[in-house]
Formats: structure tokens, sequence, C-alpha cells
């Protein structure tokens, strides 16, 4: 039981958090065409608690229409009121089962839910799992096309303990039907699987395999430029920002990349805060951009890194603040406190 605590605890977020990669930053395309301009405004700039408050009035006077419930789950999910994101997203999938991206919202919102219950309720935990992984599964089912869902199933697969529904050989599966539907989100995915048992190496040729098949989506880059973050590679990081920069010059995305990049680097420390506190001006929060919890974090690194300890330990805060379980800046912040 321990052991799924944990891995909800420290892992699911990683599995939850790669979404930004795959879908664009502004909102996806599930059913935009039937929501009020003014509600869609208020999403897109943040703006949640009111865009709820402007659904929750919608879905009175039409109680049937299942994409105000789709939204409204979907703000709830930002507000990280996971307990109604979830009834509107099951009432969304009620009104409408065949519509995947619902099903892939609801696997997520499960997953964060669960990941709030680990510490309290094992057997809670495991049946919010399992219904994760049926409803990315059902996505998938639903829609092979929805790149989104296919990765958030391997995603889950490759990480989940077999006791909720993880399986190593399911994921290499569904690896080799995702490589049918789209060559280049199956090369991630394996990469992916090869980073799991670290096997870097093999790894690196896949992602240099995506780089020179030059995809015409900006996130693949950016999945690509965290893969050589995480490594502390910081040249090849840049390398890969700069690749997918000209396919969209003004994705606010690469303020927050470029500016970690030259954390990694331990290059131009000012350069570094003006990008990510452009990027944290500029761009609401929100699941489909990397978090602004992320942010304060590289901040808070280069702040260390410069010895201005205040500065750090408020970033360090802003983070956790945030997202409690960031792991991460929780450690660095308590480090800091010590001294």
């Amino acid at each position: 039981m321990r052991k799924i605590a944990l891995w909800f605890a420290y892992l699911l977020p990683v599995v939850l958090a790669a979404t930004s990669l795959i879908v664009a930053p502004a909102l996806g395309s599930a059913a935009m065409h039937d929501l009020p301009a003014e509600i869609e405004r208020l999403y897109n700039r943040g703006l949640y608690r009111q865009a709820a408050e402007a659904l929750n009035a919608a879905v009175q006077r039409e109680p049937q229409e299942s994409s105000l419930y789709y939204w409204l789950g979907r703000c709830f999910y930002e507000l990280r009121d996971y307990n109604r994101a979830i009834s509107s997203l099951e009432r969304s999938v009620a009104l409408d089962t065949d519509r995947s991206e619902y099903h892939d919202w609801l696997g997520k919102a499960y997953g964060r839910k669960a990941q709030e219950a680990s510490l309290f309720n094992a057997f809670f935990t495991i049946s919010l799992a399992r219904k994760s992984r049926h409803e990315f599964e059902t996505a998938v089912k639903l829609d092979a096309n929805n790149l989104e869902a296919q990765r958030d199933l391997i995603r889950y697969l490759l990480n989940a303990p077999g006791i909720v529904g993880g399986g190593e050989g399911t994921a290499e599966e569904h690896i080799q039907t995702l490589s049918m539907v789209d060559s280049i989100e199956g090369a991630l995915a394996q990469a992916e699987l090869f980073v799991t048992h670290k096997k870097f190496d093999q790894a690196d040729q896949e992602y240099r395999k995506v780089l020179d098949m030059k995809p015409g989506r900006i996130g693949v880059y950016f999945e690509i430029a965290e893969y050589y973050r995480d490594r502390g590679d910081a040249e090849r990081m840049s390398n890969a920002i700069e690749a997918g920069a000209p396919l969209a010059p003004s994705d606010h995305r690469l303020a927050y990349y470029r500016g970690i990049a030259l954390v990694v680097g331990n290059r131009s420390p000012a350069e570094a805060e003006r990008q990510l506190r452009n990027y944290l001006d500029s761009v609401p929060d929100n699941a489909n951009v990397p978090s602004h919890s992320t942010a304060h974090e590289w901040l808070g690194k280069l702040y260390e890194r410069e010895g201005q300890l205040d500065k750090a330990v408020q970033e360090y805060q802003a983070a956790v603040t945030l997202d409690p379980h960031d792991k991460q800046a929780a450690e660095e912040l308590k480090g800091l406190q010590k001294r």
C-alpha cells in the first residue's frame, strides 16, 4: 500500500503534467463552438472561478448540454477542486458517452483526486486509480487519433504499480499502436520507455530520430527539451527549443524553456530571470502549459545559485503554495530554512 501511496504522491503528477507538451497552450478543440464567447475569454484569461459561475448559469438554461459540464469540469480542475471536477465531467460523459476528450479529462481528474487521497485512504486511492486507467482506455478506444489520451494511457501503464493496472508489456503494445497512428508520438513514447529504464543512450537515439523528422508541432520540441533539462544538458536543451521556435515564434512557452535552459547552463542570470518572469506575467496558470509552480521553482534555483537566499525562499514558497505536491521545491525550501 505504501508503494501505491508514494506513486500517487510523487510519480502521478509527472504523468499528468506532461499533458502540456502535447496539446496547444490555448483551449483544446473540444466543443469550443458550443461555448459562449465571454466564457471562453474568461477561461483563456485564467479567470476560472468566474468562468465556472457563468457555466453554472448556462447549465441552468441548458441542462442537457454536455459541453457545458465538460468545461465546468475543466474549470474546477484548474481550481484544484477535484470533487466537483469529477462530478461535472462524469455528467458530461453520461450525456455524451462517445466524446474521447471527455473520458480523458475525467481520467485526469480521477488521477488528481487519487493523488490527494493517497496519504489518507489507500483503498479509495486504488479505486480511483483503476477508474483513471479505465477512462484513459475508453478515450483511446473512442478515438485513436486523440494523441493526448494515447500518451496519458501509456504513461500510466509505464509508471503505475501492477495492482492498479500498470504494465510495461501493455504499454509497449500501445506504443506500437500509437506509432501506426503518429510516428512522432510513437517515437516519443518509446524514448520515454527507455528513460523509465534509465537507458539514456537509447533514449538519446530516439529523440535525435524525432528531431531529424522535423516535426511540425512545437510541443514535440518542448518535450525533447525537458528530457535534456533533466539530463542537465543545457546546450542540447537550447538546440531543441530553438529548432521548434520558428513554428510558433509568439508561443509564450518559449520564455519558460529559454529561461530554464539558461539556469541549467549557469548562463546569463538576468536574462533567465527576465524570461521566467515574462512567462509568469503573460501566461495564466493552466494544465495545458508548464505550471507556474515550476517556474517559481526554477527562479528559486536561480536565486539560490546567485546567493540571493531570501528571494530563493520566496520562490520556493510560492511553488509549494501553488502545488503542495511539488516535492522538489518543498525539499529545497526546507533546506534553505535550516540554514
